[in-house]
């Protein structure tokens, strides 16, 4: 890569939902910021057009054609900037060139992927490259997993500060949250069912909590199957459907910050229904949903109003458990519709931040805490709407 490419910052799939989104976000949020320069690519030079001028964006916002299905038009695009933004998935699809060629040319790289058997994969085929050529890959820049990987992170680091060491157990309770899960996340869970079906290797990675963290593995982490009543919270809980990616991210940050957690760190997450029977009734009801992998989930490129995703929200707790008895609770939130509006903001600053801030994280494939940690708490309260909080 130029030791002075012409853009900080690419959007990648600025003409999809959550891409134009993006895209939006900059050309509002960052305006008077003449110092970020930043581009929008797609396949298509006249959608990037047109959306450029349905977003408002300036009209000498540069665009860039790149396909997925050409290797060298990606390449040409990784190096005219320092950080390629993508939103072009299902990953596992069309992904796996785009990582590569960051790898080999030294380009940083963000995205929003959900997909942990192709993450291992490209951890695997281009980990050791990317180290090589200072390319700072970081998967996973959205709801899953920023409010849980940066969650779990500062509550650590809150018990550190507190009690001189982490804790070994931390649950992650998802309170309140009001919006939709992506075309993107629905396509992206098909596309992974599919693999697992078809190749086995696949089916056993997504069995495993430390798929994401090769060489390592740690205690039995809790079964994430059933229902079940929180004495300590008052509260029915049932299985998160995004737990299958949030853990294995929060498993690999505790690796990559040299088991920081501890090696024997157990992590589970659920989502809070409520007390007594109503609460019962809903945790069994979401628990036998299986919406997002059915026909009549969200299509990629479909999404909801600019009402929907500016009335959503969501709270995420976190109770921290030592052995001794100790405790200790925080929470993050963030405004608008999790899987569209906060998310699209959550990736925008993650690029952001390797540019602006995170200047000494080496190369490498990482997870947000252990490549932008605080640097990137600060980015998302200053700019995206979320809070991170001790609570108790």
């Amino acid at each position: 890569m130029s030791s002075t490419p012409e853009f900080d910052i690419i959007v990648y799939g600025a003409t999809g939902y959550t891409g134009r989104l993006v895209a939006e976000y900059l050309s509002q949020e960052y305006a008077d910021d003449s110092g970020l320069r930043w581009a929008m690519a797609g396949r298509s030079q006249s959608k990037l057009e047109a959306v450029r001028d349905e977003i408002n964006a300036p009209a000498d916002t540069p665009l860039v054609v790149a396909d997925t299905g050409d290797a060298d038009s990606l390449r040409a695009m990784t190096e005219r900037t320092r950080v390629v933004l993508t939103t072009v998935g299902p990953y596992q699809l069309y992904g796996s060139d785009l990582v590569r060629i960051c790898a080999e040319t030294g380009t940083d790289y963000v995205d929003l992927c959900g997909e942990p058997a192709w993450m291992r994969q490209m951890i695997d085929a281009h980990g050791e490259t990317a180290k090589q050529s200072g390319a700072r890959i970081v998967f996973s820049c959205g709801f899953d997993s920023i409010p849980f990987d940066l969650g779990v992170y500062f509550l650590q680091k809150a018990a550190k500060e507190k009690f001189g060491a982490a804790l070994p157990r931390v649950k992650g309770r998802v309170r309140k949250m009001k919006g939709t899960f992506s075309g993107g996340t629905a396509a992206s869970l098909k596309a992974t069912l599919a693999a697992a079906k078809a190749n086995p290797e696949v089916y056993q990675l997504l069995g495993n909590p430390f798929a994401l963290t090769p060489g390592f593995t740690g205690p039995a982490q809790p079964p994430a199957a059933k229902p079940e009543f929180d004495e300590s919270l008052g509260s029915w809980a049932a299985p998160f459907v995004m737990a299958a990616i949030n853990t294995r991210n929060v498993h690999r940050s505790n690796a990559l910050l040299g088991h920081a957690y501890g090696s024997d760190f157990v992590y589970d997450e659920m989502i809070l229904t409520g007390p007594g029977e109503q609460g019962e009734a809903i945790a069994k009801a979401v628990t036998g949903d299986k919406s997002l992998a059915g026909d009549d989930a969200p299509k990629p490129g479909e999404g909801p109003t600019k009402e929907e995703r500016e009335n959503g929200f969501y709270d995420v707790l976190f109770i921290g458990e030592g052995a001794d008895g100790k405790t200790l609770m925080a929470s993050v939130a963030g405004k608008r519709d999790p899987g569209y509006g906060s998310t699209s903001r959550m990736i925008a600053e993650s690029a952001i931040c390797l540019v602006r801030d995170a200047t000494d994280t080496q190369g490498g494939i990482w997870t947000t805490a252990p490549a932008m940690g605080d640097k990137l708490i600060k980015r998302l309260q200053g700019h995206a709407g979320l809070t991170f909080k001790l609570e108790g």
